[in-house]
């Protein structure tokens, strides 16, 4: 074989491998640009649906608050002025803690009319306001309600954490569905 038959195949050779190179390189980058134009549209609503899962968590919070308190509390209308001065403590502590819970439901408002989301901020709302009636009404001492008001109450309270719950699911639903 002569050195010209020799470089046919090579320059053959070099050209598909040129080509093939090109090929998979504008494959790559078509492909890199394609993902980046749909991560850049998939953003926004991966941080509404961070944010709506940020809220869950702070209204978490706040019912495992409300929770500890109103099981303290509850048990203080029981026993009256037997209760223990180390109990009473206790709730003074969860008290202070539910306060401090009260500021993360304020934020997820907050954060709740930021996203347009006008109808699940009026139920938290309400379901903070149910809380803080819940405290005015059934408070260490008091032993003129029964405990039938006391479990009254809070199921009017736990109805509107279900309905938080329920809007903030479908909205949720929604988002991972898009």
């Amino acid at each position: 074989m002569a050195f010209s038959e020799i470089w046919l195949f090579v320059d053959t050779g070099l050209k598909v491998a040129l080509g093939a190179s090109l090929a998979i390189g504008c494959i790559w980058l078509g492909k890199a640009w394609r993902d980046r134009q749909h991560n850049d549209t998939q953003q926004p609503q991966r941080k509404r649906i961070n944010l709506l899962e940020q809220i869950s968590a702070d209204v978490g919070h706040v019912n495992h608050s409300f929770a500890k308190y109103s099981s303290l509390v509850i048990e203080s209308t029981r026993f009256g002025k037997r209760w223990p001065p180390a109990r009473k403590h206790e709730l003074e502590q969860v008290n202070a803690e539910l306060v401090h819970e009260f500021e993360r439901l304020s934020a997820a408002e907050a954060k709740l009319l930021m996203l347009g989301e006008k109808t699940m901020e009026k139920t938290l709302r309400l379901y903070a306001a149910r809380i803080a009636l819940f405290r005015k009404q059934v408070y260490v001492g008091r032993q003129d309600i029964s405990e039938q008001e006391i479990a009254d109450l809070k199921a009017s309270i736990m109805q509107l954490r279900e309905q938080f719950y329920d809007i903030l699911s479908r909205r949720y639903d929604k988002l991972l569905a898009a």
